[in-house]
This record gives structure tokens, sequence and C-alpha cells, in this order.
């Protein structure tokens, strides 16, 4: 029986990873996200301009001046010891009637080199642990999939491009005939936009008991995330809440209106109020309706239609409506499992760059 625990021998390791036969895309796919890292659009742009020769020599430079930017000094110093010793690596002779030394400074300009890779790698990994713990807290706070609703089938998800997401998706029982689901949008994403959608999303559900008026619940929302955030951050959010007889009523605070489909019919609603957080005081609508038996009521992100395959085309909101009425005879988890297998085939092999959050609410 094989220890887990036992490290894994680096010979298996190499046969393995040659094995996996990805090696070749893995490493394109790296090299995209390195340029997508280090230039800046109008680096990007002057490279479109310029011939391959030249465009390789500019991108080496640019590459290295943004590594040394990004070192500590302790480091930048080395790297640069190791590049002024491997230039000079040929051998160095001292020598005198009673001794002679050779030495050849290559194999310390690979030392040092080392030194300071080993040190960015245990950087990474203690912040990789550290993002590993805020996506257990994050699951942690995620509400079932298919919460139980007297009436309802309900369908939450939500997927993180990063380790952490922006992105808020919720449950809430408010009482035994009273429910909510929420659905936000921190600006951004990251660990900045997570401590921020975990923020709003104790704040949303410490307030949503204490108010019967849901425009009034927004402008608390609004008022407290507009004293507590930072100047440049905002959040959207859609909060609904139903009942057993199929009554729905919304807020929209800045987020992609949600879409209400009726057999082979999609109807979207208007655009909704500002996001929370941009001004001190704003005031939100409600919107109520009677949802029928079967009927749909699907709220999103932007990170699906925002969603870019390699090509750099999105997947737009067209693309969205056209999948929804072929989908309308499925479950719920079946027609979310749905959305998100044609999101993927759509991305391919391109990173993604936003999260993506789904709610579907169906009258049963």
């Amino acid at each position: 029986m094989t220890n887990p625990n036992q490290e894994p021998k680096l010979h298996k390791m190499f046969v393995d990873d040659f094995r996996r036969g990805d090696l070749k895309r893995t490493i394109e796919r790296d090299f995209r996200d390195l340029k997508e890292f280090m230039l800046n659009e109008e680096r990007r742009m002057k490279l479109r301009e310029i011939g391959r020769l030249k465009r390789w020599l500019y991108m080496s430079w640019w590459f290295l001046k943004t590594l040394f930017l990004k070192l500590t000094p302790a480091r930048r110093f080395l790297v640069a010891l190791s590049l002024f010793l491997f230039l000079m690596q040929d051998n160095f002779n001292v020598s005198s009637s009673d001794f002679r030394v050779n030495f050849n400074f290559g194999p310390l300009s690979g030392i040092l080199l080392l030194f300071v890779l080993m040190l960015e790698l245990k950087d990474k990994l203690l912040a990789h642990e550290e993002l590993e713990a805020g996506h257990a807290v994050q699951q942690a706070l995620m509400p079932p999939r298919s919460p139980d609703v007297p009436g309802w089938r309900i369908w939450l998800f939500t997927r993180s491009a990063n380790e952490v997401g922006g992105d808020l998706v919720d449950f809430i029982k408010i009482s035994p005939k009273r429910f909510a689901v929420a659905i936000g949008d921190v600006a951004g994403k990251g660990l900045r936009a997570a401590l921020l959608t975990a923020k709003l999303q104790a704040t949303l559900r410490a307030l949503a008991p204490d108010f019967t008026s849901l425009p009034l619940l927004g402008a608390k929302l609004n008022e407290i995330f507009n004293r507590d955030s930072l100047p440049t951050l905002f959040a959207s959010l859609l909060y609904f809440e139903c009942e057993e007889d199929g009554s729905l009523r919304f807020i929209n605070a800045g987020h992609l209106p949600p879409v209400l489909l009726k057999g082979q019919e999609t109807k979207k609603f208007d655009k909704g109020g500002v996001a929370l957080g941009l001004v001190p005081v704003a005031t939100f609508d409600e919107k109520s309706l009677k949802i029928q038996h079967n009927e749909l009521l699907i709220a999103y992100s932007d990170g699906i239609t925002d969603a870019q395959n390699a090509a750099g085309e999105f997947f737009g909101e067209n693309r969205l409506f056209d999948l929804l009425p072929k989908l309308t005879n499925l479950s719920t988890d079946q027609i979310g499992d749905a959305i998100i297998k044609e999101l993927d085939r759509f991305i391919g092999e391109a990173k993604a760059t936003d999260d993506v959050t789904i709610a579907i609410l169906r009258r049963v």
C-alpha cells in the first residue's frame, strides 16, 4: 500500500508528467498568462506593430524589467549579481609563486538564481495556503445547492475564477413562509473582493429579517456598504423574496436584470437601480410578480455573458438567451448544469477571467 505522506520519486514524477500529454498546451497557456500579467495594454499594442525578432527582444527586456521591479530589494540584488557572475563565468585565475587559484563563477550564478527562485516559491506557497483557507471559509458560508422551499425548486451555483471569488449567492430562510435568494457581484476579483463579499453576505443575513420593505432594506445595505467599503469598490445585488403561493418580489441594485422563462418565451426585466456603495444615499424600486406553474426565473452574473474564448469572443447575452428556451423541459439542476457545460465548451482552453454565478427559481 502506498503511503500518502511519502514524497513521490522524482524520476516517476517526470515520467508521469510526460505521459499526461498536455505539456505543450500547458506551457503555451502559462506563457499567455505571463504576457497578460507582465505587459500593459500600451506594450501589447507596440508588440503588434513590430517584427518577430524585434518583438522577442522587446518582450524579453520588458519581462526582465518587470521581474526586477516586483522583487524585494535584497532579491533584486541577488538576481543582478547572478547575472553579472553569469556574464563573467570565464575561469578566474589568481596565481603567484606560492599558490594558484582557478575559479568558475558559472555554478555560483546558478545557485544564486535557484536560491531566489526558492524564496519566491516559498512566498507563493504561503500565499496559496492562505487563499485555500479563504476558499474553505467561502465554501462553508455557501448555501445548499438546492435549498428546500415549499412550492419552489431552486438551484444555486457559483464558481470563482481564482482561489477565492467576489460573487455572492445566498439563501435565507427568514420565516416558515418567507424565503430569500440573493445574487451579487463585488467589483474586481480575488482576495479583496472576497472579503467584501463575506461582509455583504453577513450584513444581508443580519438585516433581512428586520425589513419587510425591500426598498428600505436596499437603502440600508447601500448606506452600510458605502460607509465601510473602499471608495473605488461597489457591489451589485439582486435580492428576491418568494412565498409558497408563487408570489415573488425583488430589488435590483446595479445587477444584470433577471430573466423570466415562460415555455419558449424569454422576458428580460428592466435595468435596476444604482449599485451598492457608489453613493451615500440610494433608492430602489420593488418589483412584484406572480410566478405560474413551471415558469422559471433565472439570475446570473456577468461572468457568464463576459466570458471569452481564446479568440477573444464574448459568450454574450444572445448565446445565453438562445440556449435557455431549449432547456425549459429539464429540471433546475439540469438547466444549470447545461448552462455551465455550454459555457465551458465555449471558453475552451482560455483562462477564466471572472467569477460565474447562477440562481434558478422554478415554481412547482
